[in-house]
Formats: C-alpha cells, sequence, structure tokens
C-alpha cells in the first residue's frame, strides 16, 4: 500500500511541490512550504486517530493533507480541483488501489471554501487542519506597508492550537493574537467561510466545532 513516505520520497511529486511555494513566492501569497504541508497532514491524521477511525483512513487523511495545495502549481485560483487531477496521475502511477485514490482527490478537490465541501471523513479531516494553520510565520512579505488583510491577519497570529476531544465530540480551534496588528473583526472578514466550512467539516466527524480567540469563544 502507498504511504505517506512513499509519497514524500517521490522525486516528480517534490518537484512539483518545491516549485508550488516558488511560484506562490513570486505573487507574494503567504508560505505553502514543507511546514505547511506537513502540519496540514500531521493534523489530519491526529483527528481521525484521536476518534477512533481506522489506521490506514488517517493515514490517507495524511496523504491527502500533504498533497492538498499542489494544484497551486499550475494556478491559485481553483488549485483544489487542479491539485486532485495531479494527484490523481501520481498515486495512478504509484500503484494505489482506485477505491483509496478516489477517497484521497476527492479530499483535495473539496477543501477550497468557495467550491469545497466535506464529503468523507477524511476529507473533513483535510478541511479542519487546512483551515486552523493561521500564524505569524506563514506571511512572506517583509514590508508591513504591503501588507495585504490576509497578511495582517496572519502576521497577528502568535498561536494556534488544534484540539480535539473525542470523549466530548468537539473539536476547538485557539488562537492569539495580537490585536494591535489586526482586529477580530478583520479575522472575520477573511475568515470566516473558512469557520462555516470548518464547522461542517466537524460535523462530517460527528463533532462540534469551536472558536477561541484570546480566550473568548466566538464559535
Amino acid at each position: 500500500m502507498v504511504t505517506l513516505e512513499d509519497v514524500k520520497k517521490d522525486p516528480e511529486i517534490d518537484t512539483y511541490f518545491q516549485k508550488t511555494n516558488a511560484f506562490l513566492g513570486k505573487m507574494g501569497a503567504i508560505v505553502h512550504d514543507y511546514s505547511h504541508a506537513n502540519t496540514v497532514s500531521d493534523n489530519s491524521r491526529r483527528i481521525l486517530e484521536a476518534l477512533g477511525y481506522p489506521k490506514r483512513e488517517a493515514e490517507l487523511a495524511a496523504i491527502a493533507g500533504y498533497l492538498h495545495d499542489i494544484g497551486n502549481v499550475i494556478n491559485r485560483y481553483d488549485h483544489g480541483r487542479v491539485g486532485a487531477v495531479l494527484v490523481f496521475t501520481f498515486l495512478l502511477r504509484m500503484g494505489m488501489d482506485p477505491e483509496e485514490i478516489a477517497t484521497v482527490v476527492s479530499a483535495i478537490g473539496n477543501h477550497e471554501e468557495k467550491t469545497g465541501s466535506p464529503i468523507s471523513s477524511i476529507g473533513a479531516a483535510v478541511i479542519i487542519s487546512d483551515k486552523v494553520d493561521v500564524h505569524r510565520a506563514r506571511v512572506r512579505k517583509k514590508d508591513f506597508s504591503t501588507f495585504t488583510t490576509r497578511d495582517r491577519v496572519n502576521y497577528a497570529v502568535e498561536h494556534g492550537e488544534l484540539k480535539i476531544d473525542p470523549a466530548e465530540r468537539r473539536i476547538t480551534m485557539e488562537l492569539n493574537i495580537d490585536l494591535s496588528i489586526s482586529s477580530v473583526m478583520e479575522y472575520f472578514e477573511i475568515f470566516l467561510t473558512r469557520m462555516v466550512l470548518s464547522r461542517r467539516a466537524a460535523s462530517q466527524l460527528g463533532c462540534n466545532f469551536e472558536l477561541y480567540i484570546n480566550e473568548a469563544r466566538f464559535l
């Protein structure tokens, strides 16, 4: 069976992965590097393992999480669906079972908030893991005067943590935001649709989704 380590070691995939972050850098977009990919991958696995899903399902979630943004190598917009097609070719070449390929690519193709939907446990885990990875280290720009609102909101987040409570069936995102850089209102202006999708994803997993900003509950 194809594993996450197999995917990481594949030279073709790694080339496209590195080019993705390089091309986005030309646009000044936030960082989509190994750190982001591994964070989404690790958290996707952690969510399903904590909630008692089968080990192989958690492994597929980790694979989908690692590859979810690779469609950016072609274009920033609609990168989820484009990435799903790319990943289909990778996993087919690697000999993954068709049913598993279908599960992985559907998760990748449905992770964007504008067109996505939590259609499976794996897809739901990837959505949540991607949307909660908000923090200062992802901002690429150095000149504060050039920051977009999205840059400023990401830069304002000093710490973020994803918590899973399997007993209470609760998934919680906790953020510490420097309010001198960005307000809570600005956070919701940028990320409200992401939080709505994350709540739907948690529901797919039989959980409630909660959001805390500076220890105050907002969802």
